[in-house]
């Protein structure tokens, strides 16, 4: 499975952006599809997670009610809107997928659960004035 991740760019603060991440391969593997963020001299951090077996959904506290995960019936496609930007969002982007349920065991496990089987390189994501 490849990932691509596009749709990064220079935004002003409460500006709006919208992440996509396209797969290609064996997707027929892919059960549930995430956003992880990363900025240098830390941690990648988990952003939001899709399920969309269950159409369920998952968000970091720092992004609820911000950004909206989605993602298409073939999961060949995810999707990060992202609203209401703060300099605080800026990182690099990264999706992630892997099998089915991984959603619920990052979302026990935290911001920094890395168990997806599939990253996509990132895409930078700069929200400055």
């Amino acid at each position: 499975v490849q990932l691509q991740a596009s749709g990064g760019g220079l935004v002003e603060p409460g500006g709006s952006l919208r992440l996509s991440c396209a797969s290609s391969g064996s997707i027929f593997s892919i059960g549930d599809m995430a956003w992880y963020r990363q900025v240098p001299g830390k941690e990648r951090e988990g952003v939001s997670c899709i399920d969309p077996a269950d159409h369920n959904t998952y968000y970091a506290d720092s992004v609820k009610g911000r950004f909206t995960i989605s993602s298409d019936s073939a999961k060949s496609t995810v999707w990060l809107q992202m609203n209401s930007l703060k300099p605080d969002d800026t990182a690099v982007y990264y999706c992630a997928a892997g099998p089915a349920r991984r959603c619920t065991v990052a979302a026990t496990s935290g911001l920094y659960y890395y168990g997806f089987d599939y990253w996509g390189k990132g895409t930078q994501v700069t929200v400055s004035s």
